[in-house]
């Protein structure tokens, strides 16, 4: 596997011939269950700096790292329990912290902080959202997960719908989206929150072909991935313009009975109203399965981002030393 930096800040560092290496890793994690440790990270330590709440991501990060064999200290709710309640800048945190561990997983509200913390570190960085910004974790997990239902990830029709304009994990999946072939992508979202026009055109000089698209119904038979994301209300500054992008796209029962046999539904996590759990037991909505992958996948990100650095190390001093 190779990416351009030790640290995991964006989904442009990925190329194609790394994402099918790291899936193929993160099935191997996967056939064992993930329960297995594996001790590949035996001796290491992880840290979790967490200025947002998270369920899914810190605790798989947590999990994988544990699988591994690694250790992990974490600071929940860090805006609040750690010295950034004080006023300590990001840097400092991460300059701190990565005094006691060999690797730092962030999740910080505003877009840019994570790379300013990984910009005065020695360790890996690893980003878990920062703010509107980006989610390159999560698009790893929802292109494995397309990989892994669908046998490929090319060559197919996908609807982006919810929150395009400040919904990170949409707008990772859309950018590591360039790394596949002959890909239609829908864009359905209120008009509050439609994709900014320059990522549109960045996607299309790439070489997806991009649709924006209004009546979800009406391309719901054409689709082989429907992934849902949630109006996020925490990114919104007016109350009124929240309350105007609710509501607009609900998937039900009606809407499945529109979607192809063999399509798959996704979403990133949590749901709060967009998605009926009458249709979990559909064997078509993936959005658990999807979630429940993001061990393996982390697994095996956090393997190959620790072997990296520790082979870095060894080659610019010569010896091993922490």
């Amino acid at each position: 596997m190779r990416s351009t930096v030790n640290h995991v800040l964006s989904v442009a560092q990925f190329e194609r011939p790394f994402l099918f290496e790291l899936f193929r890793r993160a099935d191997q994690f996967a056939m064992l269950g993930c329960r297995e440790a594996v001790g590949t990270a035996k001796g290491a330590i992880m840290a979790t700096l967490f200025y947002e709440p998270s369920t899914r991501t810190r605790l798989s990060f947590e999990t994988a790292m544990t699988r591994l064999g690694g250790a992990v200290i974490s600071a929940e709710y860090a805006a609040a329990t750690s010295s950034a309640a004080k006023g300590e800048s990001i840097e400092d945190t991460a300059r701190v912290v990565a005094g006691y561990a060999d690797l730092l997983v962030i999740r910080h509200p505003e877009a840019g902080s994570v790379a300013r913390a990984a910009s005065v570190v020695d360790v890996p960085v690893i980003n878990a959202g920062d703010g509107a910004n980006e989610h390159p974790t999560q698009a790893l997990i929802d292109l494995y997960t397309i990989w892994r239902e669908l046998g490929r990830i090319d060559g197919l029709t996908i609807a982006l719908v919810g929150d395009l304009r400040y919904g990170r994990a949409a707008r990772s999946l859309a950018r590591l989206l360039t790394q596949t072939v002959d890909t239609t992508v829908y864009l359905v979202a209120p008009p509050v929150t439609r994709m900014d026009a320059r990522l549109i055109a960045d996607l299309r000089t790439a070489g997806l072909q991009v649709e924006e698209a209004d009546d979800l119904h009406a391309i719901a038979p054409r689709l082989d991935v429907l992934y849902q994301t949630r109006i996020q209300r925490e990114r919104f500054t007016d109350p009124e313009a929240y309350t105007e992008a609710c509501g607009h796209y609900v998937v039900d029962r009606e809407l499945m009975r529109r979607l192809p046999s063999k399509a798959i539904v996704l979403h990133p996590l949590p749901r709060v109203g967009e998605i009926d759990p009458a249709v979990d037991d559909d064997p078509r909505a993936a959005y658990f399965r999807q979630a429940r992958n993001g061990v393996a996948l982390r697994m095996a990100l956090i393997e190959w981002v620790l072997q990296r650095h520790l082979v870095e190390i060894v080659s610019s001093n010569g010896h091993l030393h922490r």
